[in-house]
């Protein structure tokens, strides 16, 4: 009788993939998969294409969609101080200086600079990384010529001579 009760207790576990559009990260497509665990707190697991999602057996009659939209969210808010951070150092190598400052944060478009400070969009890592490096020389660009003039365009082909194919994948959306 024990051994039956504890086979019970083991199927507290239960697999479900969720109907949601993949979720990009650096450029490649990941499933995603709810695990409903004995659990307090979310946790958030990438393994090969697929991301896994472990919530508290409490959300299992609940409507989970904003809870995957915050545990996404907060995963590319992860891999964007990373990745970023990186494409930061290599333009900062690349073209010889830097941004009094730069930011993550969420914002109306991928990147953008005022006043000296660099702020890119944490969901540019959906992209591949020469799309973000893309966007943040863009931005280093900008440091130097506030508008989109000849001199501008110029520097960022000398830096990024194939700059039109990200812009292309960026305007495709």
């Amino acid at each position: 009788m024990n051994l039956v009760k504890r086979k019970t207790n083991l199927k507290t576990t239960v697999n479900k993939s969720i109907e949601r559009h993949p979720v990009p990260i650096l450029g490649i497509d990941y499933k995603v998969k709810i695990i409903y665990k004995n659990i307090k707190i979310t946790e958030l697991d990438v393994e090969n294409t697929t991301i896994k999602i472990s919530l508290p057996n409490i959300y299992k009659k609940i409507d989970n969609k904003e809870i995957l939209d915050l545990a996404i969210n907060k995963m590319y808010e992860q891999i964007a101080k990373v990745e970023i951070e990186r494409a930061m150092e290599k333009t900062r190598i690349m073209v010889g200086f830097a941004p009094e400052e730069y930011e993550i944060k969420k914002m109306k478009t991928l990147g953008s600079c005022k006043n000296n400070k660099i702020c890119i969009h944490p969901e540019i890592v959906k992209y591949n990384r020469k799309v973000i490096d893309y966007v943040v020389l863009h931005q280093y660009c900008h440091l130097k010529h506030k508008n989109h003039n000849k001199a501008f365009f110029t520097m960022l082909e000398k830096y990024l001579p194939d700059y039109k194919k990200s812009e292309e994948i960026l305007l495709n959306l």
